[in-house]
């Protein structure tokens, strides 16, 4: 396997409260060079019904003005791997992204991982130099399927909402 580098900065602006981690970019957001985009992923579904906003248009700008409108920085945990598809668990020889600069620059007050990878590799590789523990979100992937049915999974991401009430 090959070492890929992310392609994207993080988005976020000097008012964003929270911060929402992927663990990677799979392949389909990598080529459309933007965060989320596999049409099956729930992302933007989820993520506007917990911020009670109609969900943004489809384009990057779109999309890029909804997160910073409702003070939302996004970004993920990793800098480059070795990466099979967008299977979290084929992950290997990970270069974490540096996230002090970025929470220096904004109001970040909790930091959000879509997933049990991001969580468990942000709270052991990067939680000490960010200077906080990442809180878990259930992924929005379509593999995740079967649990974003159950009550449990919007709970978990109303927990975004909760901080954000609080602004």
């Amino acid at each position: 396997m090959n070492i890929i580098e992310h392609p994207l900065g993080p988005i976020f602006n000097t008012r964003s409260k929270v911060l929402i981690l992927g663990t990677f970019p799979s392949p389909k957001s990598r080529e459309a060079r933007f965060f989320y985009a596999h049409p099956q992923n729930c992302f933007w579904t989820v993520l506007s019904f917990v911020l009670g906003e109609a969900s943004p248009a489809p384009d990057s700008a779109s999309k890029t003005a909804f997160l910073l409108k409702n003070r939302v920085a996004l970004w993920d945990v990793i800098h480059s791997c070795a990466i099979e598809g967008a299977s979290d668990s084929s992950i290997r020889d990970p270069v974490f992204n540096k996230f002090r600069p970025l929470i220096e620059a904004s109001e970040i007050e909790a930091i959000f991982t879509t997933g049990k990878k991001a969580t468990l590799l942000f709270n052991e590789h990067c939680s000490d130099e960010a200077g906080t523990k990442a809180v878990y979100l259930p992924s929005t992937s379509p593999a995740n399927r079967a649990y974003r049915s159950k009550p449990a999974f919007m709970e978990h991401w109303m927990r975004v909402h909760d901080i954000l009430k609080n602004s």
